[in-house]
């Protein structure tokens, strides 16, 4: 329907209705548009996953209104139909909205739709596997009335502005302001003024991003090229040799063991104790310790980015390169210590399904959630404590009473300091007894399934899981059967940024432990400190870190200071 049309509509008889409508119709447009704009200017009301109202102007909420006005030029009133796909497309720009602030908030991140989006499914089994079911059936309850409630305000904001835009003039007037807001938007974009006291971070862009991380994802190119290089892989082992015979290396990713158990105070005063008593441990076996900071190549999830960044010394904080890296032939820690002789294992009790990404570390055995061997009880999702998959590895590969073996390397990412944090297993006094028949008794696992879910409080399970990792450890170490290893602890990612706060770094803590002093020296040059408390700032990166380590390990090269 044309503006002629309309304007010779609005000129026919009036009911007392269509009066009212006219009269009130420049109030319920401010009200709708006010309405409309709330939805789409919201932040994160951090720490958690709610909203605060942030008094703000939304481009988003502009274009909607200019395009309605559009559309109630042509068309005319809103039919029903009409009126519905209007308003699921508000729903929906509130809903990405929610998405864009929430999601770096919680992740310490931004989204990556598709590759985030492929463990949406892993990550539902996990709160399936640690949250009573009642609560996840309240949590789907409230996304569903969340999502109607939020229809019934659009519809109730469309209802409200489309009587002001049946007039041409009114249209004219919103036109003109939609022009004014989007040249004031640009007038302010940096270097010339900041735009966020005054607009809402627009959804749009993200939503551009996302599909071009998309089409990047799903048409990756398959040049090597990049890729950034690998190290060259052409040193040896030469300082891991004793006159014992060559150490067995263990390569322990601590998950989610960040810079925040350093950096926080109260966190760090927390988990005093626990390191004390992992030092004092050392001292009484005559071990060293030396420590350092990198910075891992991921932030509140995706471990494998790390792995995979340290393991191969690649640059993969861009998934698209991890895959492509998953493609290639090139060199990896796993093949370098292999090539010298070394038995290489991965001890990946977090992994419950078939792997075939695998395949390019080239491991002699991989040891998933099925094979380690546990027979304990199951602790929530993530069933098997760290703690008895270190006496399971050390009874499988690391025992030296078989007689006769090759040395190992073994990759060890933990698991029982992952996210949600619930449920926590008993910590046992000894490591090397985690696997005695009946170590976990009834009560403990009664105790630890019964202890409720803090979802908006998780720094304190948090704290704990890591406080009982450096305890087994302490425990585990504190063996002479443990004599003949090298342990590399690596945090492979800060904990989700609801634990984090605001830009927070994505360094993570090294710990180099057991190595021969020359070994221990050569790290010392590079910046590692004694102790298990590094200094501030990172040595580099995870995929540095490799070429470190290669250095480290090789009597013959040298280590610029």
């Amino acid at each position: 329907m044309t503006d002629a049309a309309t304007d010779t509509r609005a000129a026919a008889p009036r009911t007392n209705t269509d009066t009212l409508l006219v009269r009130w119709a420049p109030a319920g447009f401010v009200a709708g548009f006010l309405l409309l704009n709330a939805g789409l200017t919201f932040d994160n009301h951090w720490p958690g996953m709610g909203v605060a109202f942030a008094p703000r102007l939304s481009l988003e909420a502009c274009l909607f209104v200019g395009l309605l006005a559009l559309w109630v030029g042509r068309y005319g009133a809103l039919t029903a139909r009409a009126a519905f796909w209007w308003a699921a497309g508000c729903v929906l720009l509130v809903v990405l909205r929610y998405v864009n602030v929430t999601a770096p908030a919680v992740m310490g991140r931004p989204l990556h739709l598709y590759w985030d989006g492929r463990h949406a499914y892993e990550l539902a089994k996990v709160l399936a596997g640690s949250w009573p079911w009642w609560q996840l059936a309240g949590l789907l309850l409230a996304l569903v009335l969340g999502l109607l409630v939020l229809g019934v305000m659009a519809r109730a904001a469309l209802a409200a502005l489309t009587p002001a835009l049946r007039q041409a003039r009114s249209r004219r007037w919103v036109w003109t302001a939609v022009g004014l807001a989007l040249l004031g938007y640009a007038a302010h974009l940096p270097p010339v003024w900041d735009v966020r006291p005054h607009f809402a971070s627009p959804v749009l862009p993200t939503v551009l991003r996302q599909g071009v991380l998309l089409s990047q994802a799903l048409l990756p190119s398959r040049n090597e090229d990049v890729l950034s290089p690998s190290p060259a892989f052409d040193t040896d082992l030469s300082a891991l040799q004793t006159d014992e015979g060559p150490l067995d290396v263990v390569l322990l990713f601590a998950e989610s063991y960040g810079a925040i158990t350093l950096d926080d105070d109260a966190h760090r005063a927390i988990l005093a104790p626990a390191r004390e008593r992992l030092q004092e441990a050392l001292l009484r076996n005559g071990r060293e310790v030396v420590s350092g900071r990198v910075r891992a190549a991921t932030f509140g999830g995706a471990s494998w980015l790390s792995h995979a960044s340290l393991l191969s010394g690649v640059d993969t904080s861009d998934p698209a390169h991890y895959n492509l890296l998953l493609t290639s032939q090139r060199p990896s820690l796993v093949s370098h210590f292999a090539a010298h002789g070394y038995r290489t294992v991965g001890w990946m009790p977090g992994i419950k399904r078939p792997w075939p990404e695998g395949s390019f570390y080239g491991f002699d055995r991989v040891a998933d959630d099925a094979g380690i061997g546990y027979q304990g009880p199951d602790f929530g999702y993530w069933r098997i404590p760290d703690q008895a998959s270190m006496a399971a590895l050390h009874q499988q590969e690391l025992s030296r009473t078989a007689g006769a073996r090759p040395p190992v390397f073994a990759v060890f990412p933990t698991i029982t300091s992952h996210a949600p944090f619930h449920p926590l297993p008993p910590l046992l006094p000894d490591t090397h007894q985690a696997l005695a028949p009946n170590a976990y008794t009834g009560d403990q696992l009664a105790t630890a399934l019964a202890a409720p879910p803090t979802p908006g409080q998780a720094v304190v399970p948090y704290l704990r899981s890591i406080s009982d990792q450096f305890d087994w450890l302490a425990s585990y170490l504190d063996h002479p059967a443990t004599a003949q290893l090298l342990l590399i602890v690596v945090g492979d990612h800060q904990p989700p940024g609801i634990l984090n706060g605001q830009d927070a770094s994505w360094d993570v803590p090294v710990h180099v432990i057991g190595a021969p002093t020359a070994l221990l020296q050569r790290l010392r040059a590079m910046g590692f400190v004694s102790g298990l408390l590094p200094e501030e700032g990172a040595l580099g990166s995870m995929h540095g870190l490799t070429q470190m380590l290669l250095e480290a390990f090789d009597t013959r090269s040298e280590v610029l200071k």
